[in-house]
């Protein structure tokens, strides 16, 4: 008798994303998983997920910030399921408020992702593929009369 796979395995990836480096905590379905630092390449990212997790269905997110969608957009590339988070959004109990280190940030990230809990924000590209955020009038009102004031 043959056994068959009846669901396909699923890798949930939370990125605590630097411009020197990434700590990377990789988390299954049957496991919490493992937590690394490696250098901010999508590419190696990809030959790791390659090389230790082959056939799982792949689900990325890391928060939004100063490093771009760079990685987002390759991680799209590759086939997977990428969020980018506002920081707000990832829930932290009691002792993890107090406590924010790169590790635990990633931990969480995954842990959020993995529970269906995480939103990504919205991306809005232009014909040049370019992320574009349309700013409401009264808030450039507001920036524009705080501006003069300063």
């Amino acid at each position: 008798m043959e056994l068959q796979q009846t669901a396909e395995p699923k890798l949930y990836i939370g990125i605590d994303i630097h411009k020197r480096s990434w700590k990377v905590h990789c988390a299954t379905d049957l496991s919490t998983g493992k937590t690394f630092s490696m250098q901010p390449f999508p590419e190696l990212l990809l030959s790791y997920v390659e090389k230790y997790y082959k056939d799982y269905e792949v689900s990325t997110a890391y928060e939004a910030g100063c490093c771009g969608y760079h990685a987002h957009r390759c991680f799209e590339s590759y086939g997977w399921r990428s969020l980018v988070v506002n920081p707000a959004d990832i829930f932290r109990k009691g002792k993890e408020r107090h406590t924010k280190t790169d590790r635990i940030d990633a931990q969480l990230i995954a842990r959020e992702l993995k529970d269906g809990r995480l939103d990504s924000i919205d991306l809005i590209r232009d014909a040049n593929n370019c992320v574009v955020f349309f700013v409401d009038e009264t808030i450039w009102s507001k920036i524009c009369v705080k501006s003069r004031v300063i």
